[in-house]
C-alpha cells in the first residue's frame, strides 16, 4: 500500500507538540486516588484468577474444571504482562510512591527478565520508534517488516518465522537483548552477550520451572492436566500479546522511519514520528483492559509514562489535533488491523523496492 507523503513544516509541528503537551500535561494534573485504586483493583483481580484457575486445574481431569482453570490462568498471565507488568515497568505509576508499583524494580510473570525489557523496550523502542536500524521491535531481528530492511533469501520464511515468534512471543521477547541478528551476521560475537545469555536462561528457567515442572508435581496423579492447562494459558497469552503488538505497529498506515529522516528532529516531530508508526485497536473496555490499554497504541508512544487506563480519555483530543494538522490517525478493529499485519508478513517476504529519497516520509525541517 503506498502511503501519502505528509509533511509538516518545524513551526507547524512545534504548534503540533505543544497541542499534545497540553493535553499530557491536564491528565498529569488530574492523577489520583481513582488511578491507584484502578491498577490496585486489577492486580487483586488478577491474583485471584491466577489462584483460582491453578485450584481449578488441580481437578482437571473434569473437563469443566480443566477449561475453567485454563482460562482464568491464561487470563491472570494476559493481565499480568499487558495492564500490570507492561505499564508499571513504563513507570507510570512511580509517582505513587508504592513500593509494589515501582516501575524500577518490578518483576513479572514472563522469561524475558524486566532489567532487560526496561532497556530494550522503555529505552530503545520508544526513543527511536519505527527507525529502521536503531529500533529493534520492527521485525524483532527475524522478521523483515520494512521496504527498507534489504532482502535476503532468509526471509523466505517470514510467514513461518513470524508464526514460531506468535507461539513463542515471550522467548521470542526474552531472546531481544540478545541480538541474535548481530551475533549471526558476525558483527558481534556470543561471548559479547555472555552475561545477558546467562539472565536470560536463569529467568526462562524459573518460568519453566515454575509452570512445567513444579505445578504439576504438586497435582500428584493429575500431573498432565495442570502441565496441558499451563502450556495452554501461555501459549494464549502468547498469541494475544503477538496480536495485539503487531496491531499496533505494523498494520497499513504505519510508516517506518531511516536514520536520515529522523537525525535532529524537535520535539513535535518526535510526536509526529510516533503517529505515524503506530494504529490503535477499536473496542470495548472489557478488550482495552486486556490489550493493556496498548488498544491505544498512538497514546502509549506519545505518552509512555501516563497511567494506560487513561488513554481512551486522551484518545479523541489527540484525533481531534491530529485532524487540524492533517495528520493521519489509524484505528480500526482487530481483525482488520491484523489481516494486514499478515498481508505485509506475507509481502516482505519477498523482493521489494526500496523506498526512493523522493518516496521518505519525513517533517520537514
Amino acid at each position: 500500500m503506498t502511503q501519502p507523503t505528509i509533511r509538516l513544516t518545524r513551526e507547524q509541528a512545534d504548534a503540533f507538540g505543544r497541542e499534545l503537551d497540553a493535553i499530557r500535561d491536564e491528565v498529569l494534573a488530574d492523577l489520583g486516588q481513582t488511578d491507584v485504586d484502578y491498577i490496585r483493583r486489577v492486580i487483586k483481580a488478577q491474583r485471584a484468577m491466577e489462584i483460582g484457575g491453578r485450584a481449578l486445574l488441580m481437578a482437571g481431569i473434569f473437563p469443566p474444571a480443566w477449561l475453567a482453570g485454563t482460562a482464568l490462568l491464561g487470563i491472570s498471565k494476559i493481565l499480568d504482562n499487558m495492564e500490570i507488568g507492561h505499564n508499571v515497568m513504563h513507570g507510570q505509576y512511580e509517582w505513587t510512591g508504592d513500593p509494589a508499583l515501582r516501575g524500577r524494580t518490578f518483576e513479572w510473570d514472563t522469561a524475558c527478565p524486566a532489567d532487560q525489557w526496561r532497556h530494550s523496550h522503555n529505552f530503545s523502542h520508544h526513543t527511536f520508534t519505527n527507525i529502521v536500524g536503531m529500533d529493534r521491535d520492527i521485525g524483532y531481528g527475524i522478521l523483515r517488516m520494512s521496504p527498507d530492511q534489504p532482502w535476503r533469501p532468509y526471509y523466505l520464511g517470514n510467514p513461518v518465522y513470524a508464526f514460531l515468534l506468535m507461539v513463542l512471543f515471550q522467548y521470542g521477547v526474552a531472546l531481544h537483548e540478545l541480538e541474535a541478528d548481530r551475533i549471526r551476521s558476525g558483527e558481534i560475537s556470543f561471548s559479547d552477550k555472555r552475561e545477558i545469555a546467562s539472565e536470560i536462561w536463569r529467568k526462562t528457567r524459573r518460568q519453566l520451572l515454575k509452570d512445567y515442572v513444579a505445578f504439576p508435581l504438586l497435582a500428584g496423579p493429575f500431573a498432565p492436566f495442570v502441565l496441558t492447562g499451563n502450556m495452554t494459558a501461555n501459549l494464549m497469552r502468547n498469541v494475544w500479546s503477538y496480536m495485539i503488538i503487531f496491531c499496533g505497529h505494523f498494520p497499513d498506515g504505519t510508516q517506518e522511519f531511516t536514520v536520515e529522516e529522523t537525525r535532529n528532529e524537535s520535539r513535535g516531530q518526535w510526536y509526529f514520528r510516533q503517529i505515524l508508526g503506530s494504529a490503535n485497536l477499536t473496542g470495548g473496555k472489557l478488550f482495552h483492559l486486556l490489550s493493556g490499554n496498548l488498544s491505544h497504541q498512538i497514546e502509549h508512544h506519545l505518552f509512555p509514562d501516563v497511567p494506560a487506563r487513561r488513554y481512551s480519555e486522551m484518545a479523541p483530543h489527540v484525533r481531534e489535533v491530529c485532524e487540524r494538522y492533517g495528520v493521519p490517525y489509524n484505528a480500526g478493529p482487530l481483525p482488520k488491523q491484523f489481516a494486514t499485519v499478515v498481508r505485509k508478513i506475507v509481502k516482505f517476504a519477498l523482493p521489494t523496492r526500496q523506498r526512493s529519497n523522493s518516496e521518505e516520509l519525513v517533517a520537514a525541517a
